[in-house]
């Protein structure tokens, strides 16, 4: 996925820091004609760069889209909206918070019910935090997470989440800005795919 997309979206964890990343290994697309110049089409462009934000999430297509859906009806910049929503999903935020080494190692964590938002078990990765809301890891998974994947391990958290990996919490300070957001994305190609 990494290749296809031209770009590391850091799907392994630690690994994409290593020598073992795919991206690293061979800097062109997979398949025969992977070293080919081919030119790209206004709509492949697009299509390029909305795989490569999903991709980047972990969704569906159909999730994806109800992204897009919901981002379109709220006040303000559609592109920005819908990255801010992708952005406050529970497994993002525990991956961002540094409590697991990739997306989808956070969003088997939240739905195995190892964290609890505020107190109380939630199992549903695509639960939007609002701000001010505490994310912590339950008290039976404390010491597995803790010994046997942090391991040392310790993250940067972007500005509008605060975190405490000593403890394994976690509060979210405020919702994330456009300029909060680290990713190298191209929203605006994104809503123009959809609103073709």
């Amino acid at each position: 996925m990494c290749r296809g997309a031209g770009q590391k979206l850091f799907l392994k964890g630690e690994r994409c820091n290593t020598a073992k990343c795919a991206i690293s290994r061979r800097s062109y697309r997979a398949g025969q004609h992977g070293q080919s110049r081919q030119k790209v089409s206004e709509y492949g462009l697009r299509l390029h760069e909305k795989q490569k934000v999903r991709r980047t999430y972990g969704l569906l297509e159909k999730q994806f889209r109800g992204y897009y859906a919901k981002a379109l009806h709220l006040k303000g910049v559609t592109g920005d909206q819908m990255l801010q929503m992708l952005e406050r999903r529970l497994d993002n935020v525990v991956y961002r918070l540094g409590m697991a080494a990739s997306r989808s190692q956070a969003r088997q964590f939240v739905s195995h019910g190892h964290i609890q938002v505020d107190g109380k078990r939630v199992n549903i990765p695509s639960y939007l935090l609002r701000s001010g809301q505490n994310v912590k890891v339950a008290d039976k998974s404390v010491d597995f997470i803790k010994n046997h994947i942090l391991g040392g391990q310790r993250a940067n958290p972007p500005e509008w989440l605060s975190a405490d990996l000593d403890k394994l919490t976690g509060q979210v300070l405020s919702l994330p800005q456009r300029s909060q957001i680290d990713a190298q994305f191209k929203e605006a190609l994104v809503i123009e795919f959809y609103a073709r």
